[in-house]
């Protein structure tokens, strides 16, 4: 199933469009911002919802432009009530999302791209191509979609989103960017941006043009290392993207924003869960205010790291403490679906 090639996307087009062509079709140029209302506020997925517009304005419509919705094409429950759902794009293309309900949370954990090009050897996604970036449209639905589960499933609206699906939000920045502002803008969702986390492998360059664009949004760096030999072995993108380097990106970050980095560390066994290693990580937080989130590590089929035990973790945890750090533990959810970190992928390749 793909779009019409003759076919514009009108949700690619801005208020302004819409009125240019609807006024250039004989339509009144107040249709132009129900239109718009339908497509962000209301989420419609076709012409035909768009019910205070006339027959034939809908019919105009439909004629010159496509809408390209995403639509759901599995969902699997997990026992821990996790829901996983594959999401088919217009292009025959599918990703993953996630809601992860929570005692006092409902998160929808979304994906950016068509899986992705950084090959971290501990996630699932790293191990397939990247086959296109997703428009800022497609993560849109993925929100509502998720949200709607939500509802239905445990009448509990949508509270947080983050951005930890499949690919890397900074290498789809622009998407990634125009994405929050659809989900936050009182003419969107209006959802605060204060409950939206994006999270990156560390790209350093993005993570300043993040401090130039001010932005209100959470963010959380993928670390799992604080020592340049380790980190290059299990995220090659460190080798361009060095701690050094993403220090300073950090440190110009917190400038500009005021925002407090959350720092997403694996406790792998026998890898990173010494006290020299916990030493590094308390090392490397100096750089910016910030919260560290130590999690726990899903298997998957294509690498043989384990998670650390109870007693080193606990150990691991208490000694950042002692620091004066703010550390949460984070358990899975989902894994029995193939849900939790590091484990989205699509099994079969279309």
């Amino acid at each position: 199933m793909s779009a019409n090639p003759k076919k514009q996307d009108i949700r690619k087009m801005s208020v302004n469009d819409i009125q240019a062509f609807l006024v250039e079709n004989g339509e009144k140029a107040f249709k132009a911002k129900q239109v718009h209302e339908w497509l962000w506020k209301k989420s419609a997925q076709r012409f035909e919802e768009m019910t205070n517009l006339s027959l034939a304005t809908r019919a105009l419509l439909q004629a010159h432009f496509d809408l390209n919705p995403i639509t759901i094409d599995s969902q699997q429950l997990s026992t821990d009530r996790t829901i996983k759902m594959g999401f088919r794009l217009f292009d025959g293309h599918l990703v993953e999302g996630v809601l992860i309900p929570t005692e006092g949370r409902m998160t929808a954990c979304v994906s950016s791209q068509v899986g992705c090009s950084l090959t971290c050897k501990f996630c699932a996604t790293g191990y397939m191509a990247r086959k296109r970036n997703l428009d800022a449209a497609e993560i849109y639905d993925q929100v509502v979609k998720i949200h709607q589960q939500a509802e239905q499933n445990y009448q509990i609206p949508l509270s947080n989103i983050v951005y930890m699906g499949m690919g890397e939000p900074l290498l789809n920045y622009a998407n990634t960017l125009k994405s929050v502002e659809l989900i936050t803008a009182p003419w969107g969702l209006g959802m605060s941006p204060r409950r939206i986390t994006v999270s990156t492998a560390g790209i350093a360059k993005m993570i300043r043009k993040l401090g130039d664009d001010e932005v209100k949004f959470n963010l959380a760096l993928s670390l799992h290392a604080a020592n340049d030999a380790k980190r290059n072995e299990i995220m090659p993108i460190n080798e361009q993207n060095s701690l050094e380097a993403l220090a300073e990106a950090l440190a110009y970050y917190y400038q500009k924003t005021q925002n407090r980095v959350t720092f997403e560390y694996i406790v792998f066994k026998d890898f990173n869960d010494t006290l020299t290693d916990a030493e590094e990580l308390y090392q490397f937080s100096k750089c910016v205010p910030c919260k560290i989130n130590l999690i726990e590590y899903n298997p998957i089929e294509e690498a043989d790291f384990i998670n650390t035990d109870e007693d080193r973790l606990t150990r691991f945890a208490a000694y950042l403490e002692q620091k004066r750090l703010i550390v949460n533990l984070r358990r899975s959810r989902g894994k029995d679906i193939d849900a939790a970190c590091g484990q989205l992928a699509i099994k079969e390749q279309q």
